[in-house]
């Protein structure tokens, strides 16, 4: 049986894999990366470098295909459907190499914060030895690019969906929102005229973008930018912080 290691790569940028991410990658046997389309390939080159950069010979990389997630019963039900379709992807390609022991997935950011490879692995049967090597966070490379805090003294935050701000709105008792995978830039469904934003895209890269500023006063700005980005470059992944404006 093998163990899959589940390596946390951070936002892009090679110096973000810690010393025992390097070395996971070094000791695996098989390396499977993803691919999600033309207009994403700068996504398997990106962790192809990560790759090169850090082992000193040549790792076994096996790609394989991200299927295309169906909504018609419902979100839920349609990323529950998903995720048994990538399980079975993964199990497929590392059935095709008999004999691995150690076999390894980078994963953006850290597999514990809005990230589903961990709900993926409990699907493979039989069901491997799991093990996680931790990485930096969008959260953290946002705050730190921005020389900010999360939080304020003794005050929670939540960590949160764009989904969730469009249907929802903002959460209750909170002054602080971390917005994640959000493609649709849900701020606009809020009063803009009572946050503050901290927004970053490709954040620790050297294609790094940040905007800051009173959400009304920045936003059309954030949403020009992140479309030029987005042709520019075939794919985005961004991130932002919003704050309860003092009245």
């Amino acid at each position: 049986m093998f163990e899959l290691n589940l390596i946390g790569i951070g936002t892009g940028n090679p110096d973000h894999v810690t010393f025992q991410g390097a070395q996971a990658i070094r000791d695996a046997d098989l390396i499977l990366i993803p691919r999600k389309g033309n207009n994403k390939a700068d996504l398997a080159g990106i962790r192809e470098q990560i790759i090169e950069q850090v082992s000193d010979t040549p790792v076994q990389i096996a790609y394989f295909d991200i299927p295309e997630r169906k909504s018609e019963d419902g979100y839920l039900r349609g990323v529950d459907d998903w995720h048994d379709a990538i399980a079975l992807r993964w199990q497929d390609t590392i059935a095709a190499h008999a004999g691995v022991q150690q076999v390894a997935l980078l994963i953006w950011g850290d597999p514990s914060l809005y990230d589903s490879s961990l709900r993926i692995a409990s699907r493979l049967a039989p069901a491997p030895k799991i093990r996680v090597i931790p990485g930096i966070t969008a959260l953290q490379a946002l705050t730190a690019a921005h020389a900010i805090p999360i939080n304020d003294i003794g005050a929670p935050y939540v960590v949160t969906t764009g989904r969730r701000i469009r249907d929802e709105g903002w959460p209750a008792g909170v002054e602080k929102v971390a917005v994640m995978l959000d493609g649709e830039c849900s701020f606009q469904h809020l009063p803009m005229g009572a946050y503050h934003i901290w927004w970053g895209a490709y954040v620790g890269m050297k294609e790094q973008i940040l905007i800051q500023g009173p959400l009304d006063d920045v936003a059309q700005s954030i949403l020009d930018t992140r479309a030029t980005a987005r042709a520019d470059h075939g794919w985005i992944m961004d991130i932002y912080l919003l704050k309860k404006r003092a009245n």
